[in-house]
């Protein structure tokens, strides 16, 4: 029985060896090189989402440059609003390019939250009106809200993304 009892203790022994060996601290091998984290699923989910504002936003602009079809423009309108109003959940602290993430959303969303709300919201606000004037069927004032939602997105973009061209 002693000596099943010394075996346990020198197999524990070892393994706690073993993992202290490890050092280093979280997240980082023993050399102290940082590892690499899995990307947290939000951000391929925002990433597509942007995908489908710029798909609808192109299907809108597409639309205006042929014989416009209003209710392909009013599909689009609500894909774009629809897809404006998730953007708030899909920013959670921990996602930017600075925390190592293959993402292009800088870090001043986190340090300037209030001004990254305020560009969010004048993409909702845009999309929203783009919405209205789409069921309104008023080609004229879609075209001139083009420019309105393309500004909302050059703001983000110029102030929040990554440039990576």
């Amino acid at each position: 029985m002693v000596k099943r009892t010394s075996a346990a203790i020198t197999l524990c022994a070892a393994l706690m060896a073993g993992l202290s060996a490890c050092g280093g601290t979280p997240g980082e091998d023993g050399a102290g090189t940082a590892l690499t984290t899995p990307e947290p699923a939000v951000i391929d989910e925002r990433q597509a989402n942007f995908k489908a504002v710029g798909k609808a936003f192109k299907a809108i602009r597409t639309q205006l440059e042929g014989t416009p079809d209003t209710g392909a423009i009013l599909m689009a309108a609500k894909d774009l609003n629809a897809a404006a109003l998730k953007v708030e959940g899909y920013f959670p602290a921990g996602t930017s390019v600075d925390d190592g993430y293959d993402t292009e959303a800088l870090a001043t969303i986190w340090e300037k939250p209030e001004e990254f709300e305020k560009a969010h919201q004048r993409l909702v606000d845009a999309s929203a009106q783009m919405v209205t004037l789409a069921e309104a069927g008023d080609l004229a004032a879609i075209g001139d809200q083009v420019g309105v939602v393309g500004g909302s997105c050059k703001n983000c973009h110029d102030n929040f993304r990554l440039d990576t061209d």
